[in-house]
């Protein structure tokens, strides 16, 4: 276990100013859900919002939504994702897809997404991992063909804009995240977002459905939530993640997606978000040129651009391991992204029989992500070069946003 400053993987800012705002929420939680709704419908220029409490719970209600409208059940979503993305869709009642990805920018395998979109597909998942803009334009078209829905997941990418157009907002319907780690949080929550009115609707008959979280599950959020606020710090950080109850860091497929709505509290939290997520986002990017420059990566398109965590590729998987395990030992906040693809989840297993997604593989055997939040100091940002400096390689492809880790001397 270690002891001493530890800097956490993920982190968003959260101040004095939020938490006021969020015990203002606990009292008049329609004003400050209202409040909420109001800002996002107009920075999105959306016309339905939606709040949940987590992200894969806003994704789950949005499939069950889009599965009412349509007698289709298969979901296309990314052999490498998160573990929360596939649940989501087994929670209601749809079957999965996998579809490989390329490797040298995370979204899909343009052609083998074109032979797996077919009259069977209700959706397709498109995702923006880390911040990387995704081409959904590309995927709406292969979708329009089938009469397939494209929802958009921006979990990891809220405020990012591709000529002017925000991503969430570029397919028939945007998946959003609060939750800790995210570019803004509250705690936890998750977003819905639509200009389609056929959906809207549909999403509003399951929405009815879901309950509102009671006052005493409200005041532990906010105690959690305090919590949260204390020991993300980097000075004090050492202390949870020295707690191996609490798993922090571990990759969990859930079994089960708790789904209420966002309480008055959370949707307090979370006002001011545009501000917050400005600020955020310069913040990541700031960070990230600073880490590509302190490595001697070649500028490329993208060398300010604010990602979620900075993703980069060792030369072997047991190089990734080791620098791993070395980064835990002096509390780097280096981490290994998802452990494996959808595929290989041992409660999905039998959903993919027995097919294989090379580059998804390959992704969660090399890559490791680097921290990117406003947390980290000049110090820190050295010391996180410094761990990897002198062992970038070119045995891996050199795309635009990944840079590429050799094997250590």
């Amino acid at each position: 276990m270690r002891i001493g400053r530890t800097i956490p993987p993920v982190a968003a800012p959260l101040g004095l100013a939020d938490l006021w705002y969020g015990l203002r929420g606990l009292w008049q939680p329609m004003r400050a859900l209202e409040t909420l709704e109001d800002e996002l419908t107009l920075m999105f220029r959306s016309h339905h919002a939606f709040l949940l409490s987590s992200g894969s719970a806003a994704l789950t209600v949005t499939l069950k939504a889009l599965a009412s409208m349509s007698d289709r059940t298969e979901v296309i979503v990314p052999a490498y994702t998160c573990f929360t993305v596939p649940a989501a869709v087994v929670q209601a009642g749809l079957r999965p897809v996998a579809c490989d990805i390329d490797r040298s920018t995370f979204e899909f395998d343009h052609e083998q997404l074109a032979s797996l979109v077919t009259d069977r597909t209700l959706c397709v998942i498109a995702q923006h991992l880390f911040s990387i803009p995704s081409d959904v334009d590309r995927v709406r078209a292969m979708c329009a063909a089938h009469g397939a829905f494209v929802v958009e997941d921006a979990a990891q990418a809220m405020g990012g804009e591709v000529h002017g157009r925000m991503l969430g907002m570029m397919g028939d319907v945007g998946i959003f995240s609060l939750g800790r780690g995210k570019q803004v949080t509250c705690g936890e929550g998750g977003i819905v977002m639509t200009n389609s009115l056929p959906i809207a609707s549909a999403i509003e008959t399951q929405y009815a459905a879901v309950p509102v979280p009671g006052l005493g599950s409200a005041l532990a959020s906010f105690a959690k939530v305090i919590l949260m606020w204390l020991f993300i710090r980097p000075w004090l950080y050492w202390i949870p993640a020295g707690i191996p109850r609490l798993r922090l860091g571990e990759t969990i497929y859930p079994q089960h997606i708790a789904i209420h709505r966002l309480s008055g509290l959370h949707a307090g939290l979370a006002r001011r978000v545009r501000i917050r997520m400005m600020r955020a986002r310069r913040a990541r990017a700031s960070v990230a040129a600073e880490l590509r420059r302190r490595l001697r990566l070649s500028p490329r398109d993208g060398d300010r651009h604010p990602f979620l965590r900075f993703p980069v590729f060792a030369a072997t998987p047991a190089d990734k391991r080791r620098l791993c395990e070395e980064a835990r030992r002096l509390g780097l906040g280096i981490s290994q992204g998802y452990p494996t693809p959808i595929n290989e989840i041992p409660e999905l297993q039998n959903l993919f029989d027995g097919r294989k997604y090379p580059h998804a593989a390959y992704v969660a055997a090399h890559l490791l992500t680097l921290p990117t939040h406003h947390w980290l100091t000049d110090k820190d940002k050295r010391a996180i070069a410094d761990h990897i400096s002198g062992i970038v390689g070119s045995s891996c492809p050199p795309p635009v946003t990944q840079p590429q880790i050799g094997a250590q001397a």
